[in-house]
């Protein structure tokens, strides 16, 4: 294309999704849940220079140095309805630049791809919400409503810095709100040439993200000891990784099953785990986790000196609890772990659950059908944790919904938090064209 072309060239939402994309993860804002990273500030200003370059005067907060969210209101058509939240996350998981086969933030197009840390979780949705709203006001189209968009920090550990700083300290942003979209929801996951299901999130787990310690007795290393701290944290440890919490089948889980065996044309049986994971290919990853509560160590820490018994072992678990059964798990993970072992929480929130239905939902199923005709929307349950957490506490009815089709063959669940993290071009531009609709029957 030469530059004459180029530069008569209307710019869209679709035309410019991807290098919105490309630039947010060229900004490395990784999240080390220390308070010690690089921060959310230049996202967060990338942000509102996009946004102001189409009349939009976005507001940065930041709660601590650094950590920095943008948040904008765009006036709808009729200001007496409620509101719409957009929100998504800015901050990523950390990324080891030898592991990959593109530099986690390049940003560059491959294959067909963006590739780099964020592409699936989640600066895809961020671009995708940008490039829509950006193209609606360059041609001067309002949303039936009122639309408040959150660009956010601190997602990937818990929000204390992003979304619950802002529902704590500034709940005046999202006044009028009464019903969000984010993350995790609205992928595809292929059935067959007729049949494409689109996962929308209506439920997630809650978190106890923990601390275990034991307290031994500290001594020689070339001594016997019966009460070694280390070995009882280990073998308690041990037990808890290897422990299988019972099925718990939760009504959005159900539900899902339930419209998964229909689209399957077999029973699907949540008592047969193999069985049943084994006909959900590439999203089982997602699905299965949402069967039962779980609890996986994931750090371990003693000792100062290869001879030196210490007196205390300690570990963290990334524990999460099905909705409605926070005493159940609380109740049973302490009876694994037995008496000598001392639990207390890093980071704890609820669980989170919603129902299927009304005109949001009908919004969402209209868009995607009108851009995929073997769409069907199905509501899930997801087994991490989202921003939406925070905002449920103000009212807010949350969905997951940052819709993307894939190829079957992508392992969309397996990059979250992965190496390689890729998101498909056309995928983000179908994206684009779904929100726009959307917004349109919202």
């Amino acid at each position: 294309m030469s530059e004459s072309t180029q530069s008569t060239t209307a710019v869209t939402g679709e035309s410019e999704v991807a290098d919105l994309c490309r630039d947010l993860i060229r900004i490395d804002t990784s999240n080390y849940g220390n308070n010690e990273g690089p921060g959310e500030r230049a996202a967060a200003e990338y942000v509102a220079e996009k946004l102001a370059e189409v009349g939009v005067e976005a507001k940065i907060i930041e709660s601590a140095k650094g950590r920095a969210s943008a948040v904008a209101r765009i006036e709808g058509e009729d200001r007496s309805r409620p509101g719409l939240l957009i929100h998504g996350h800015t901050d990523v998981v950390p990324a080891n630049a030898e592991d990959w086969t593109h530099h986690p933030f390049s940003g560059e197009v491959a294959d067909g791809c963006v590739w780099g840390r964020g592409a699936v979780d989640m600066k895809d949705m961020d671009a995708m919400t940008l490039a829509v709203i950006r193209e609606r006001l360059r041609t001067g189209r309002k949303p039936p409503r009122d639309i408040v968009l959150a660009f956010l920090a601190d997602e990937e550990a818990g929000g204390t810095y992003g979304a619950r700083y802002l529902v704590d300290r500034h709940p005046d942003l999202f006044e009028g709100v009464t019903e969000a979209i984010g993350e995790v929801g609205g992928f595809s996951f292929t059935v067959n040439d007729d049949l494409r299901l689109y996962l929308i999130e209506t439920a997630e787990k809650g978190m106890h993200w923990m601390r275990l310690t034991v307290e031994g007795t500290a001594g020689h290393g070339s001594m016997t000891n019966d009460d070694n701290a280390i070995t009882e944290l280990c073998e308690a440890v041990a037990r808890l990784g290897r422990h299988k919490f019972p099925v718990r089948v939760t009504k959005t889980v159900r539900a899902f099953l339930d419209e998964l065996s229909d689209a399957l044309g077999v029973e699907l049986d949540p008592e047969d785990m193999d069985a049943t994971l084994a006909k959900l290919g590439g999203i089982a990853k997602l699905i299965g986790a949402t069967l039962r509560n779980t609890a996986q160590p994931t750090m371990l820490g003693s000792g100062y000196k290869v001879n030196v018994i210490p007196g205390e072992a300690t570990a963290h678990v990334d524990g999460r609890f099905l909705p409605g059964l926070e005493d159940e798990f609380l109740a049973e993970l302490d009876s694994v772990l037995g008496p000598r072992v001392r639990r207390e929480d890093v980071h704890a929130d609820k669980a989170y659950e919603t129902s299927f239905d009304g005109a949001l939902v009908d919004a969402m199923q209209s868009a995607l059908r009108a851009e995929d005709p073997i769409a069907r929307a199905v509501p899930y349950c997801l087994s991490g944790g989202t921003d939406a957490k925070s905002f449920s506490d103000l009212g807010i009815r949350c969905f997951g919904f940052a819709p993307l089709r894939l190829p079957p063959e992508l392992d969309f669940a397996g990059m979250f938090h992965g190496v390689d993290e890729r998101v498909p071009v056309d995928g983000l531009q179908f994206g684009v064209r779904v929100l726009d609709r959307f917004l349109d029957g919202c």
